[in-house]
């Protein structure tokens, strides 16, 4: 008799507990898009291999994103690199081109496997590449659209101590879901970075002929800020840059920088890590932390946009 009640007991606890759960899943996934798409990836040895779109995700995410971050900043990030992805494989395919993405941040940057595992090495390997497919599978199909188009969604590390930038502040054109909003960073002074130049080497560093003089006050002047705060235009040895021109030329973390300018030395101090435009990574998580799934994370750093689910063309 007493087996007979531990056979029913049983029983009752998959009736219970475990059927339930099992439709739930069910349930959740059948909302999902279950189609299956493929990306042309340009390998760092010259060959394109077609990849699945998912598969391929995996690696961006690992190589793009900290696998400690929060679960939720992993998928926001998921969805802005299937967004851009799927942009591209349109782009490219309308261009003709004969891939899509590379392997580089030019594109997204990507690791493989053998790569996740000499990063994370073998103890972690199992746990991240776990956590990011996670994020990457309960995400599926999903990208950000806006007047039925997949939008720019760019993200860069760090916006430190300001809010983000607007597209137009950085680059040539507008975009109405990339505007100032606020990072979400809860240490604003997480990447302060430092540099020094002498006149030889900012000579060189901007290919500069002539003599090399010593420093003016008038060879390194700011003369436009964005609407941040951040460097838009700047003269140096008599030439203008915006600031996305000089950051790559420096070598500089951000255009968020404070200077000090000797006849010897010009050092710059930057705050933050990255163009600033799109979502913060480290923003991401932070907002993650505070209890933010990654529908509200994106909807704070593109504003206006629409989560949809990819569809093959009929």
């Amino acid at each position: 008799m007493r087996k007979e009640w531990l056979k029913i007991l049983v029983l009752l606890v998959i009736i219970i507990i475990l059927f339930p759960w099992t439709v739930l899943r069910w349930h959740q996934q059948g909302e999902l898009s279950n189609e299956e798409f493929t990306i042309r990836v340009l390998m760092p040895d010259g060959k394109v291999v077609v990849e699945n779109l998912e598969e391929y995700l995996i690696g961006v995410v690992a190589a793009e994103m900290p696998a400690e971050f929060e679960e939720e900043a992993l998928k926001a990030q998921a969805v802005a690199a299937r967004t851009y992805a799927a942009k591209r494989i349109t782009q490219q395919t309308s261009n003709g081109e004969n891939y899509d993405v590379d392997t580089t941040v030019s594109t997204q940057a990507w690791i493989s496997e053998n790569q996740m595992r000499e990063k994370w090495k073998w103890l972690s390997f199992w746990r991240y590449h776990g956590k990011i497919k996670e994020a990457v599978n309960s995400t599926k199909n999903q990208v950000l659209v806006l007047n039925g188009q997949y939008i720019d969604a760019f993200f860069h590390s760090s916006s430190g101590r300001k809010d983000t930038e607007r597209a137009e502040d950085v680059w040539s054109s507008s975009r109405p879901y990339l505007q100032n909003v606020p990072a979400g960073e809860e240490n604003p002074n997480r990447f302060v970075k430092s540099y020094s130049f002498t006149p030889n080497s900012l000579y060189q560093k901007l290919g500069v002929n002539g003599s090399v003089k010593a420093f003016a006050d008038s060879d390194f002047t700011i003369l436009s800020e964005t609407a941040t705060g951040r460097v838009k235009v700047v003269r140096v040895l008599g030439k203008n840059y915006t600031g996305a021109q000089l950051r790559p030329l420096l070598g500089l973390a951000s255009t968020d920088m404070e200077i000090q300018l000797t006849s010897q030395e010009l050092k710059i101090t930057t705050y933050g890590n990255g163009h600033a435009v799109g979502m913060s990574q480290y923003g991401a998580n932070d907002l993650a932390k505070a209890g933010q799934d990654y529908k509200e994370i994106l909807q704070h750093f593109y504003p206006g946009t629409k989560l949809l689910f990819l569809k093959k063309a009929t």
